[in-house]
């Protein structure tokens, strides 16, 4: 059975930053696409009217990447403008009365995460949101047990199926693509396994520094920014099982069975690193020990990946933005050419962004003349255009459509929380790494054994 369509969208924190740089250049999108064309009801606190938040956004769109004249006049005819504070239940009243007759709002909460509760207790009251969905940003709590918390307080209004819970990261093109690969080529199968895997490592660097938010990073980190949802859906992407059939829950309850695999960080083969510069950066204190690096090896007890380590890192300050990641073979179980010079492994890269998509196979191949001596060669394709869909706009769009599949499940939330848990409050060494380096040393003696890092080169 079809789900039914969204017939009108709220936005809560319509005049905030995250409004402005992400959802309204996709809803522009949605709507040039014909995909959107339902009432958008901005609320937000503030002496704002319709006209003003209407200006607002055209100003916000002519300002953007891929302005549309035509699709911004359709977007702002069907925009509607709520004001008040969140804490007054006049404020909800007023707004049932201008969703009128829509029976099925998506309610999309671009707000602090402090006043979830607030808002979905508001939301709770009214009758126009029983037949809703909720689109909650991440960060999902800061910890397992705030993450129980921010569940219980959705249920109490919301069941599982409404809520959406929405990570950018999973509606980008690269990562989607990893996911289509895996599953549409069937020579893959056979060799992904512990029997023909050696180790997987996945990178996700960024060159840039806090950007001006150290306060906000003082109260996050690397491990709570990246790598509890990031690159753990990386992770389940590559491990999990084929789903079984191509409904979203399908795909869903397989990565659930990967986050449940994977044992709980103890620390031992953990490596926390703070850029040289970062307790310089404004609001973060002078004696801060924070990471804005984290590399770790995770193990999954399960029958695929039993003995197979998976090496994962990610950093400010690196020597370049790019997420890859390189899955290496085990040598063949026998040395036909024994006088071939040492080579790498053979390997399969996957380069996730951000704006190429890359695929490349390690391989050996024979030098020309009269000995048997190898040279170490990749094949790879690629493409370096821009992804045309922003994840936003995919996303959005799949909410209005009620399409859960890229969006994270309670159960997914909580199983990854609990992975991470036992070491976020952990007081491990911290290592100073060099601006525009690879992180710090010990990072790299934690994969000697498994011939080092692949860094990620400048070109795809």
């Amino acid at each position: 059975m079809s789900t039914p369509l969204c017939d009108a969208q709220v936005l809560f924190g319509a005049t905030g930053d995250l409004a402005k740089k992400k959802i309204f250049p996709a809803l522009q999108q949605l709507v040039r696409r014909g995909n959107l064309a339902v009432p958008v009801v901005g609320v937000a606190r503030g002496g704002w009217d319709l006209e003003r938040f209407r200006a607002h956004v055209r100003a916000t769109l002519e300002q953007s990447e891929g302005f549309d004249e035509a699709a911004c006049a359709r977007l702002c005819e069907l925009l509607r403008f709520v004001g008040g504070d969140y804490r007054e239940a006049d404020t909800f009243d007023r707004l049932c009365t201008t969703l009128g007759d829509a029976q099925r709002p998506l309610f999309y909460l671009a707000i602090a995460p402090s006043m979830f509760p607030t808002v979905v207790n508001g939301l709770g009251q009214l009758r126009c949101a029983k037949g809703g969905r909720v689109v909650v940003e991440k960060p999902f709590g800061r910890n397992l047990a705030s993450a129980v918390e921010l569940n219980q307080t959705l249920h109490a209004v919301f069941d599982e199926s409404a809520i959406f819970r929405i990570d950018h990261y999973l509606g980008k093109e690269p990562v989607q693509n990893l996911l289509f690969f895996r599953f549409a080529n069937s020579f893959l199968e056979p060799i992904w396994n512990r029997n023909y895997v050696d180790s997987v490592q996945i990178t996700l660097a960024e060159a840039i520094d806090v950007a001006g938010r150290g306060l906000f990073y003082e109260e996050v980190g690397a491990i709570r920014d990246v790598v509890q949802n990031h690159l753990l859906q990386v992770v389940a992407n590559l491990a999990m099982e084929p789903p079984v059939g191509s409904g979203s829950e399908s795909l869903r309850d397989e990565k659930v069975k990967v986050f449940r695999a994977i044992r709980p960080l103890s620390g031992n083969s953990l490596v926390r690193g703070q850029y040289r510069g970062y307790r310089s950066e404004a609001g973060v204190a002078a004696d801060s020990c924070v990471e804005t690096f984290a590399a770790m090896q995770i193990h999954l007890d399960s029958w695929r990946w039993q003995g197979v380590p998976f090496f994962i890192r990610t950093g400010k300050q690196l020597a370049l933005t790019a997420t890859e990641v390189v899955v290496s073979l085990r040598p063949p179980p026998y040395e036909v050419f024994p006088e071939m010079l040492p080579t790498q492994a053979n390997y399969l890269r996957f380069r996730l962004g951000p704006s190429e998509v890359a695929i490349a196979i390690g391989a050996r191949v024979k030098r020309r003349g009269s000995e048997n001596i190898g040279d170490d060669i990749e094949l790879h394709v690629f493409n370096m255009h821009d992804d045309e869909m922003d994840a936003y706009e995919r996303l959005i769009g799949d909410a209005l459509k009620g399409d859960a599949t890229l969006f994270a499940r309670q159960d997914a939330v909580e199983a990854a929380w609990r992975i991470v848990d036992p070491v976020l409050d952990r007081k491990t060494l911290l290592s100073e790494y060099a601006p525009g380096s690879w992180g710090p040393a010990a990072a790299d003696a934690m994969i000697a054994a498994y011939g080092g890092w692949r860094n990620p080169q400048a070109s795809a």
